[in-house]
């Protein structure tokens, strides 16, 4: 999965630009975590049953847009961006969105080119081992916070 914040990637040659890809959910926290943020609300600090759910919820909106990028054709997301916002008082909207593409590895001998793109058109290991093979990396998993 090689998804950038920025327009372009260093060491990559832009092939195809695919469009749009997205990916959104919606949520709430379940009753027990509502009651047990309202106690840790009164003390102060961070709300980790909340940290939680943005942290899954950010993951599920990535491997969805992901996917939509896969679909199309693409190997690669760029100008990738997080939005959220809510829905009424209980409920959280996250969307995350970017510019599917097609990208290659800039080899050795031409300008532009990196250690990893140079590494990857060589078929040494690469950063993203999962792009060489065309497919999705795994979901990374929401780190717990107690």
């Amino acid at each position: 999965m090689l998804i950038v914040t920025t327009f372009d990637i260093p060491g990559y040659q832009v092939d195809a630009v695919l469009g749009e890809v997205m990916g959104m959910t919606v949520r709430s926290a379940n009753i027990g975590a509502n009651f047990i943020a309202g106690f840790k609300a009164i003390g102060g600090g961070e709300i980790s049953e909340y940290t939680n759910l943005v942290y899954d919820s950010r993951n599920q909106v990535m491997q969805r847009m992901w996917e939509q990028c896969v679909q199309r054709g693409g190997n690669a997301i760029v100008a990738m961006r997080f939005d959220t916002g809510d829905i009424g008082q209980a409920f959280s909207e996250v969307c995350a969105y970017g510019t599917a593409v097609v990208v290659h590895p800039i080899a050795t001998l031409e300008e532009g080119g990196t250690p990893q793109s140079i590494a990857q058109v060589q078929g040494q290991s690469s950063q993203f081992p999962e792009q060489a093979a065309g497919q999705p990396a795994q979901s990374v998993s929401a780190p717990t916070y107690q």
